[in-house]
């Protein structure tokens, strides 16, 4: 779950305490050291100039002055090393003998070797002990400007944070609008706070009336477009079974039969479709064949003066907890678009366990136009019957029951389109 504004916000700042601790230790650590290093190499410079000094005046045989401290060795030129043994490898320059403690300085002139070695001790102590102490109270600074900042942006962020809380609770139909007002929001309300919680409220009760709207019409529709449809139905039944009808009048009264109950299905499926997600829809258990049988039966019209073969196949006759009519809609779609677009050929709807397919044996389709065969209202032909809405409508069923649909097709080669609901 992604992280709420107040958890950022409380990241970011430790993130930046972190990284300003760090810069201000490895800042210190870097400045002192190179303080003391230069401080160092200025007490021992001094100290060489000051044995130089002695040795120039007495040339013969100086007497360096020694304390605890400071250790001086001249060496004449031709003279034998008169060195303890941790000196005597040394070369010219600066070194550190850390198993002493001590800096020694090696320096060459016309006279001869002067090496210097001081304790230096003390020194680093009390320079590193300012060093921490002034590490500590960067840090400390650090700590309590990053706190109070992050105190007064908390105060900021509060109302925002409240605001997504209170919406997040909200039910399309129990909105409350009035628990926005201000005297509820907690921290400091300023004018954007007043502008989110206004749009919220005027949003709130705009999504109120659209969920009442649609709901009154899922209502009406389904009783004003079905009373009509039926009225249609049964008097075209009626029709139908009088012998004294034509037979060409005969022919139109069955189709307009079947485009009753076409119609009938598709309200159907809008209506559904209407429906929130949330809202389950009455279903009864069925059987997969049962709902293929009748839906080829509906589409045997269409086929009439076409040498195209239409075949059940599959041994299977799964069962399934749902509306019948929803399946029923989404073959009945495929089942159209097969007979439409099939001249010659076959057409077989083979049920499986956890699938039925519709092969078609039709002029198929190019890759361009399935990437778009499910926008409503796209037809590759503009010339053959249908809306464009079949296959828009099949795949937003699917979603809905968790039955997708696929397909896969080759211009020339036909179409085979898959329900899987297993």
């Amino acid at each position: 779950m992604p992280q709420g504004i107040p958890k950022k916000v409380r990241y970011a700042f430790m993130v930046q305490v972190a990284l300003g601790s760090l810069v201000i230790v490895l800042g210190v650590t870097f400045a002192f050291s190179s303080a003391l290093r230069v401080l160092i190499d200025a007490r021992l410079r001094a100290q060489a100039d000051e044995y130089w000094s002695i040795i120039e005046r007495n040339p013969a045989g100086p007497l360096l002055p020694e304390t605890e401290l400071v250790h001086g060795y001249f060496l004449r030129k031709g003279a034998a090393a008169a060195l303890p043994l941790t000196l005597r490898k040394l070369t010219a320059g600066r070194h550190y003998l850390a198993g002493e403690g001590r800096d020694v300085l090696v320096e060459a002139r016309d006279p001869g070797v002067l090496v210097l070695s001081m304790d230096f001790s003390h020194a680093r102590r009390v320079l590193w002990m300012m060093g921490a102490l002034l590490m500590l109270g960067g840090i400390a600074a650090i700590h309590l400007v990053s706190w109070l900042t992050y105190r007064t942006t908390r105060r900021l962020v509060a109302p925002v944070s409240w605001l997504a809380e209170e919406v997040s609770r909200w039910e399309p139909d129990a909105a409350d609008p009035g628990s926005l007002i201000r005297e509820r929001i907690p921290g400091e309300v300023g004018r954007e706070v007043d502008q989110l919680s206004s749009a919220l409220t005027t949003l709130s009760s705009r999504v109120q009336a659209f969920v009442q709207r649609e709901r009154d019409f899922t209502r009406d529709a389904s009783h004003e477009l079905r009373t009509p449809l039926t009225v249609i139905r049964v008097a075209s039944d009626m029709l139908l079974a009088d012998d004294a009808i034509p037979q060409r009048s005969h022919r139109s009264l069955q189709r307009i039969h079947r485009a009753t109950r076409d119609m009938e299905a598709v309200i159907d499926a809008f209506l559904i479709l209407a429906r929130e997600d949330d809202i389950a829809v009455q279903g009864e258990d069925f059987d997969v064949h049962d709902v293929v049988m009748e839906e080829i039966e509906k589409v045997q019209p269409l086929l009439q003066g076409k040498p195209v073969e239409l075949r059940v196949t599959g041994h299977s006759r799964p069962r399934l907890d749902a509306p019948p009519r929803v399946l029923g809609v989404m073959l009945g779609n495929l089942l159209s678009n097969a007979c439409i677009f099939t001249e010659e050929g076959s057409i077989e709807v083979e049920v499986l366990d956890d699938r039925v397919h519709v092969h078609d044996t039709g002029i198929g389709m190019s890759p361009e136009v399935l990437q778009r065969v499910y926008d409503p209202f796209y037809r590759a032909d503009p010339f053959r019957s249908g809306k464009g809405m079949g296959l828009s409508i099949v795949r937003r069923l699917g979603e809905r029951f968790g039955w997708p649909v696929s397909l896969e097709s080759q211009p020339g080669r036909g179409t085979t389109a898959t329900i899987r609901y297993g």
